[in-house]
C-alpha cells in the first residue's frame, strides 16, 4: 500500500489511501491513530479489493431532440461497458443496458434517474458477485428488496394511527423476509446440492445389518461398491 500525505494552500492534509481511490480530505492534525485504530486502517488498506464501475446519467441527442442514456464513468467508454458487464457476470450487452434501467426505475421519481441510488443498486448487485444473469437478476431482486424494506421502515417509524402501523409492519416483516429467502435461494444455487456423510464407525446388533461405504442424502439405490455385513 503506498500511502501519501499532501497539505493544500489553507493548511488541510489531503490523505490518499491509495492510488485507485480518490483523495479524502481531512482537517490538519486529525490522523493522530490509537495502535488499534491504525491496525485495523492497515488491514483494511491491504486487503485486496475489487472496485465496481459504476454509471453516471448523460444527455444524448437524437434525431427527434434528446434523451437521458445510463454510460459507464470510465474515461473509455468501451472498456466502463465491458468492465460493467464482467462486475454483473454476463457477456451481453443487452442484458446489461436493460439491467441499469430497471435498476434506474427503482429510485428515481418520474424521469429523473437518481444517479446516486441507482449506483447504490449497482454496488450491491457487483457486491454479491454474480456468476451469470441469474444470478445477477437475483442480485437486482434483492437490491430492490432492500430499497422497498427501507422505505417501509421510514414509514413505520412515522405512523400515528396503530392500522398504518399494522399495515406497515406486516409490509416490513413480508419484504425482510423476502430478502432472508432469496439469500438462501443464491445459497442453493451456488451449492452443489451433493452431501455426501461416509460412515467411519459402525455398531451392528444381533440379527442387524449395516452397509458400509459411501451413503448419500436424496434417496436411490446404494452404491454398487456397498459391502452388506451382519
Amino acid at each position: 500500500m503506498n500511502t501519501e500525505a499532501k497539505f493544500d494552500k489553507a493548511g488541510t492534509e489531503r490523505v490518499t489511501r491509495d492510488q485507485a481511490d480518490p483523495e479524502a480530505i481531512v482537517p490538519a492534525g486529525a490522523l493522530e491513530l490509537t495502535p488499534a485504530e491504525q491496525q485495523v486502517i492497515d488491514e483494511f488498506c491491504s486487503r485486496p479489493r475489487r472496485r465496481g464501475a459504476k454509471v453516471k446519467v448523460k444527455s444524448v441527442r437524437t434525431g427527434s431532440g434528446g434523451k437521458l442514456a445510463l454510460v459507464p464513468t470510465h474515461q473509455n467508454e468501451l472498456a466502463g461497458h465491458i468492465l460493467l458487464m464482467s462486475s454483473v457476470g454476463t457477456e451481453e450487452a443487452a442484458f446489461l443496458d436493460e439491467l441499469l434501467k430497471q435498476l434506474s426505475k427503482v429510485t428515481s421519481q418520474g424521469d429523473e434517474v437518481d444517479e446516486r441510488g441507482l449506483n447504490f443498486m449497482l454496488s450491491v448487485v457487483q457486491g454479491i458477485e454474480p456468476r451469470d444473469q441469474l444470478e445477477a437478476m437475483l442480485a437486482a431482486q434483492m437490491a430492490a428488496t432492500h430499497i422497498a424494506a427501507m422505505k417501509v421502515a421510514r414509514n413505520l417509524m412515522q405512523t400515528h394511527t396503530i392500522p398504518q402501523q399494522d399495515a406497515a409492519e406486516r409490509t416490513f416483516n413480508k419484504l425482510t423476509r423476502t430478502f432472508a429467502a432469496q439469500m438462501q435461494t443464491l445459497k442453493v444455487h451456488r451449492s452443489s446440492g451433493d452431501q455426501t456423510m461416509r460412515v467411519e464407525h459402525v455398531t451392528v446388533h444381533e440379527g442387524g445389518q449395516a452397509i458400509v461405504g459411501n451413503v448419500r442424502h436424496g434417496g436411490g439405490r446404494a452404491p454398487k461398491n456397498s459391502k452388506a455385513t451382519s
